[in-house]
């Protein structure tokens, strides 16, 4: 009998997210492409805090200087702006503030969240969130967030030169982009994943490769040698090829098995030994999601699966016997007729595994296991399965409002229909492929506006979370935080701790002052308002916050910028 009852260590499935953007310049020819150039003036027009002022070393290289000059002055037509840090390519132990993965980060104010460039494309992080319903109106917060930077920046444009900013996973030329999630589950659960139950690694597996049924965008062609297909399911599909791994950029994992927390460090957790038992899943295999039911089923079913995992609650029955050419084998068929092997030699279509989850989770749910674990779990078990139900039914018509893939499919079956000469390898079907998810005047947002797609939130709910962070995570006090101190006062940040440059009586050289945000549950606006209604200075908060005072610090490279010259 499988387990119907939580484990009594388990958390709430809070969420984060992050996404990068398809980013191009029309108009502007450069030897290394137009991302970097794209990503640079998209950055520069997001007010936004550093995570690091002083500490960062400043490189001169020709590369270095280039982008900080992008970033600085906004347009540029450097041949260098695309390129790596020479002083790093030459000595990978030097010392440099370049990575090409985490440039120039900036957490923002208004609402808790961040920006920064990874591989020369925009990168937003949303706040965190322990609803699918709030997840989603954070996504679209941060998408019209971009969008305001993107009209924004054209506007400093010269005639004929315009910037394009694309919410999806693939350039269609071999390269892949991430849409990440991360849930806050057990040490345990993550431990049972990853070094002691094969078992469960593989249920989540399967889980999550056929779930590309409703989470996909869809997607014109193949990459990454594929075989042919005219069109497919799921962007990243191709992209996959191991089952798990750390890595997120090349020979990519269906599981990925980073481990950090993001709660503190082992000092924190000495401290406050409840922090040791928190750990993160990073999530790297879902498309980029625009359909509101699409994102919200995302983070919703995920939440559940995990709290099932973290209850034991696993069926070794829905196993696959290649998760990896399955996800490809179902993505390349979007009649959903295809159908891969289970371990128990039964083949299913993605849907009717879907089903299997779906039965499994409904007891898990039913019988009250995700209370005060998944908020909302019913709503998401019962749009789940009519989701499902539609599914198996190819009711492609009625999905369209919901899923990406089918909505961009029924698109340009359209287009199709009306222009016969057009083949799914016509560069016009491709264009359009690309402009589903156009920032600016992208078909999905036209959809939207003529009330085509499905809504899970208003309007003035994503309007909120653009001007303001969630109440009831981290990202609450976080956002305060920033509010109350002036720019030159943050010395760094990340997502859980601050650390304050002050003033130290009776000394030239300030103070830093650390304030610990390990736990990504707490600091709430019910735990923290009434700190700020009390205080009159961010000195004041952070007292009030427990922040803790770093031993005063002889001259050194750490509080003062460091010129590096090749």
């Amino acid at each position: 009998m499988l387990a119907t009852t939580p484990r009594a260590d388990s958390v709430p499935k809070l969420c984060g997210a992050d996404f990068e953007l398809g980013n191009l310049v029309l108009g502007v020819e450069l030897p290394k492409g137009t991302g970097a150039l794209a990503s640079h003036l998209l950055l520069r027009e997001f007010a936004g805090v550093p995570l690091a002022r002083k500490a960062a070393v400043v490189c001169q290289c020709t590369p270095c200087t280039a982008r900080r000059n992008a970033l600085t002055f906004g347009y540029s037509n450097s041949p260098h702006l695309g390129e790596e840090c020479e002083r790093s390519q030459s000595d990978k132990n030097a010392l440099s503030w370049y990575n090409p993965q985490d440039w120039s980060r900036k957490f923002l104010s208004a609402n808790g969240s961040c920006a920064y460039i990874d591989l020369d494309h925009l990168e937003l992080c949303l706040p965190e969130v322990r609803s699918a319903r709030d997840h989603v109106a954070a996504t679209h917060a941060m998408l019209r967030l971009a969008r305001a930077a993107l009209e924004s920046a054209n506007a400093r444009m010269r005639a004929g030169v315009k910037i394009v900013a694309l919410a999806n996973n693939s350039d269609g030329q071999g390269h892949s982009y991430g849409s990440h999630l991360n849930f806050l589950i057990t040490r345990r659960a993550w431990n049972d994943l990853f070094e002691r139950r094969l078992h469960n690694l593989l249920f989540l597996a399967a889980y999550q490769a056929s779930s590309i049924v409703f989470t996909g965008q869809g997607k014109v062609g193949s990459e990454n040698n594929r075989p042919p297909v005219d069109y497919q399911i799921s962007q990243r599909a191709d992209y996959f090829e191991v089952i798990q791994g750390a890595q997120t950029t090349y020979n990519r994992p269906i599981v990925n098995s980073r481990n950090e927390a993001l709660c503190g460090s082992w000092r924190h957790m000495q401290d406050q030994p409840s922090l040791a038992k928190l750990a993160r899943l990073h999530v790297i295999f879902f498309d980029q999601t625009l359909c509101q039911v699409a994102g919200f089923l995302k983070v919703g079913v995920m939440q559940i699966l995990l709290a099932m995992i973290e209850s034991e609650c696993v069926r070794s029955d829905l196993l696959l016997e290649d998760a990896v050419e399955a996800v490809r084998c179902w993505s390349h068929d979007p009649t959903l007729h295809a159908r891969a092997a289970l371990t128990s030699g039964r083949q299913l279509t993605a849907v009717e595994l879907q089903l299997e989850f779906f039965e499994a989770a409904r007891a898990f749910v039913e019988s009250g296991a995700c209370d005060g674990i998944v908020p909302e779990a019913n709503f998401i078990l019962k749009l789940w399965g009519d989701t499902l139900e539609k599914l198996s039914a190819r009711d492609f018509a009625a999905l369209s409002p919901r899923l990406d893939w089918v909505l961009k499919w029924q698109l340009l079956e359209r287009v199709r229909t009306q222009r016969s000469e057009l083949s799914w390898g016509s560069p016009q079907i491709r264009h359009l492929d690309f402009m589903f998810s156009s920032l600016q005047d992208g078909l999905y947002w036209a959809c939207e506006r003529q009330g085509a797609v499905e809504t899970i939130v208003s309007n003035e709910q994503i309007g909120a979370f653009c001007a303001a962070p969630p109440e009831d995570t981290r990202a609450w006090t976080r956002s305060q935080l920033l509010r109350l101190a002036q720019p030159e006062q943050v010395e760094r940040m990340d997502w859980d701790s601050i650390t304050f440059s002050l003033p130290r009586d009776g000394s030239y050289w300030p103070r830093e002052v650390t304030v610990n945000l390990a736990n990504p549950l707490g600091y709430t606006k019910a735990e923290c308002a009434c700190i700020f209604e009390r205080s009159a200075s961010l000195e004041e908060a952070l007292e009030l916050l427990g922040a803790s005072t770093d031993p005063p610090l002889a001259i050194s490279a750490s509080n003062q910028i460091i010129q590096v010259r090749n």
